[in-house]
Parts: structure tokens; C-alpha cells; sequence
């Protein structure tokens, strides 16, 4: 049996889920039509929309900052739920009773306006992606995790990762311990851009590629009879030495690329 949330904030922001997921299928068509212009119009629509709900909930409200105000509106935080709504017994007869109906409508209308607004943040995030727009679908997905909808923003990230491995993949593949300047230069290029967009589950595919890149490196490094300093890291990576350690795949790529740009 699952546990229920014992916070009216936690409680609002699993109902307004499905909602969400619903709204993501009907902003599909225009999604796949790469109407960026038009999803950015419906995201500042339904950005509006979620402001007027929640400021009629503050309105409403039992007492000043009981809703938090507007400041907190990141995955309906700033509601505080429907505890609050157990100011208003003191209010008498039908005016009460009117008051808390409405009050409790305006919760329902900001919860599936915020649906909305992370709905339609998620097709233009996948519009984005398709335009080639990581950089801009990256922000948003930041915007998503800064707003509480970390799901959501990792779902959104995972896409993006995926469309920047497959727009790099041909160039990946080619990847060998005996490629030229300009092909070694595209590939560091490649991987620099593969590493910021996926999902670190993946570093361990990276840093497999980190090895034939490093030897050909070394191999440019012997035919120019260079010295190579004692501090150097080409070789050791070459060789397997940082295979086991997908967690500094970065750091190490940084090191590849610095070596390579020093030979240039």
C-alpha cells in the first residue's frame, strides 16, 4: 500500500501529473510540425493563465502569505496546498461556504494550469531538439528542474542526449588509433559535445572511445619525435589506464585535448 504524502504541496503536485502527461499528447501535433514560434505563444498563454489562477487563490486565501505568495510558484510550491483552507470556518452561512468553494476551484484551476505550463514546456523542448537547438532545450530543461519537476527536466535531458549522440554518432564511429590531425580535432569536438548533453550513464561509452583517440595522439607524438614530458597523460590513457574510471571522463578528455592542441 502506498504511503500518502503527508504534505498538501507533495499531494497537489502527484494530481496535477497526469495532467500533465495528457497535455504532452495534445501539443504533440504541433510539436512535430516545428512550429517553434507557435509553442512559445502557447507556453506564454499558459504561463498567464497559471498566474491569474494562482493570484485568485491568493485573493481568496484565509490570510496574507498563507499561499506563499507568488515567488514560489515552482512546481505549485508557492500554494501551500489545500491546508490553508481551514481559515475560512470563521467566515458564516452561504458567504462562507461560497468562499471556500471558490477558493478551493482556484487551487484546481492553478494546479492544472501549472500541468499546462510544464506540458507544453516539454513539446517545445522536443521542437527545440529537433531544430537543432541544444543549447536553448538545455536551458529549459534547467528551468524545469529549477521549478521542482525534476522528472520532467530529466525526461526532457534524456531526449536532448540522445538527439546530440545521434547527430555525432557517424563521427564517433569513425573514431580509431590511427586518424590524422583534422579527423582527431573533429572527434575531440565531437565528445566535448556528447559529454555535456548525456546522461552519465553513458560515460562509460565515452571513455571507451578515450583510448583509440589518446593513441592516436601518441602515435602523431612519435612520427614528429616529440619528447614527451613525464607529466603527460596520452599514453597512459592509450593504454587502458583510465578505462575503469568513467567518472573522470571529462577531466581526462580536457587532458587528451589540451596535449592535442600543444602538438597544433
Amino acid at each position: 500500500m502506498t504511503k500518502p504524502a503527508t504534505s498538501p504541496y507533495l499531494s497537489l503536485r502527484q494530481a496535477v501529473r497526469p495532467a500533465i502527461f495528457a497535455h504532452q499528447l495534445l501539443a504533440g501535433e504541433a510539436e512535430r510540425a516545428g512550429k517553434l514560434a507557435a509553442e512559445c505563444e502557447e507556453l506564454l498563454l499558459l504561463t498567464r493563465e497559471l498566474l491569474k489562477a494562482t493570484g485568485q487563490a491568493r485573493i481568496l486565501g484565509p490570510e496574507p502569505g498563507a499561499l506563499g505568495g507568488l515567488g514560489g510558484l515552482g512546481g505549485l510550491g508557492g500554494l501551500g496546498g489545500l491546508g490553508g483552507l481551514g481559515g475560512l470556518g470563521g467566515a458564516a452561512g452561504e458567504h462562507g461556504a461560497d468562499r471556500r468553494a471558490r477558493l478551493v476551484d482556484a487551487y484546481a484551476d492553478a494546479g492544472l494550469a501549472w500541468a499546462k505550463v510544464v506540458g507544453s514546456s516539454m513539446a517545445l523542448g522536443r521542437a527545440l531538439i529537433e531544430a537543432g537547438d541544444t543549447e536553448d532545450a538545455r536551458r529549459l530543461a534547467g528551468f524545469l528542474a529549477g521549478a521542482g519537476e525534476e522528472s520532467a527536466a530529466a525526461d526532457l535531458q534524456a531526449e536532448l542526449g540522445k538527439a546530440v549522440w545521434e547527430a555525432h554518432q557517424e563521427q564517433l564511429k569513425g573514431i580509431s588509433n590511427e586518424m590524422p590531425p583534422e579527423e582527431i580535432e573533429k572527434s575531440i569536438k565531437a565528445l566535448q559535445a556528447v559529454l555535456l548533453e548525456v546522461p552519465k550513464d553513458l560515460n562509460q561509452e565515452v571513455n571507451r572511445l578515450l583510448v583509440p583517440l589518446a593513441a592516436s595522439i601518441h602515435a602523431i607524438m612519435r612520427q614528429r619525435d616529440i619528447e614527451i614530458p613525464y607529466t603527460s597523460r596520452v599514453e597512459h590513457i592509450a593504454a587502458g589506464g583510465v578505462a575503469k574510471y568513467p567518472d573522470i571522463v571529462t577531466i581526462s578528455l580536457d587532458e587528451i585535448a589540451a596535449e592535442f592542441e600543444g602538438l597544433c
